[in-house]
């Protein structure tokens, strides 16, 4: 059987100092997910877990990406620790030289195709992948993000290592998986509250939904998803943001980066300041980890 490496694990929670939030009596917390492994980071460990058990003997691996997808770079990890063939369908065209997310990618053997943005377009489309995994050879292919049944199993057991009752535990989302995963716990009294780092991102109700009947599961949570935390779009950030996440990083110890993470934590921050969270509640973060 193959198994990903664990360095922490399961992971660690801990408690944020209350001076780094608006002082309105919320208690705050992490599931240092992060720290789980450095090249397979937090959601994605969760995710691959499962399907990475369920791979042949002589796989050979294609998902697909952007050029600073964090889960085309952990699949890449994940084939050189595991032994197994990766290939990554990446949006766009591959500028020389690669970007730090992709030669790392490269530097663990995966092969990297460029893909035409309007080709990319079919990335949902079951056909058109069959029709890729024939032509590059490949025995299986990953969804991006990773986001299928066996991920939302894998992300299922998240709150299982939690002890502790929370009043909401919140999470990024960019393709459904780890938030499906979640909702799928069934903690009761506990809200789940899933913060896009997409811009328009109305359209993951419906695939965390879809993600959820593939999975045999039911809606057994109250959930959401904050749709005003995204700015300007998937890996776009702002100055405000960097700010906010350097000072953060600086005070609490908790590395951010700003495609989630820092997405994420500042949502949080900011709905404690408009009291979406009543005092006395006990708000629980799942840091999904990233590139730093």
């Amino acid at each position: 059987m193959r198994l990903l490496p664990q360095k922490k694990f399961p992971s660690p929670i801990e408690r944020l100092e209350g001076s780094l939030f608006p002082n309105v009596g919320v208690d705050v917390w992490v599931k240092r997910d992060d720290l789980i492994n450095p090249d397979v980071s937090g959601n994605k460990w969760r995710k691959l877990k499962y399907n990475i058990e369920a791979l042949s003997p002589k796989a050979h691996v294609l998902t697909l990406g952007g050029p600073y997808s964090n889960h085309v770079r952990a699949v890449a990890a994940a084939g050189k620790y595991c032994g197994f063939e990766t290939s990554a369908l990446i949006r766009g065209e591959l500028v020389e030289p690669l970007n730090s997310v992709l030669a790392f990618a490269a530097a663990q053997g995966m092969k990297l195709l460029p893909v035409s943005r309007e080709d990319y377009r079919n990335r949902h489309d079951a056909e058109w992948l069959e029709a890729m995994r024939k032509e590059t050879g490949a025995t299986d292919v990953w969804p991006e993000g990773g986001s299928n049944a066996l991920a939302v199993k894998g992300c299922k057991e998240i709150l299982a290592e939690v002890e502790q009752h929370f009043d909401a535990v919140c999470v990024p989302v960019g393709t459904g998986g780890t938030l499906a995963g979640l909702i799928a716990s069934g903690r009761q009294n506990t809200s789940v509250v899933g913060v896009s780092v997409l811009k328009g991102g109305e359209f993951l109700i419906d695939d965390v939904r879809r993600l959820l009947a593939d999975a045999g599961e039911v809606e057994l949570s109250r959930w959401s998803i904050e749709l005003d935390y995204h700015c300007g779009g998937y890996a776009k950030s702002t100055g405000e943001l960097h700010a906010w996440m350097v000072d953060f990083s600086m005070r609490s110890g908790v590395p951010l980066e700003p495609v989630y993470s820092g997405k994420l934590f500042y949502a949080v921050y900011d709905m404690i300041a408009k009291r979406k969270f009543s005092a006395g509640s006990r708000v629980l973060i799942v840091h999904t980890g990233g590139v730093y």
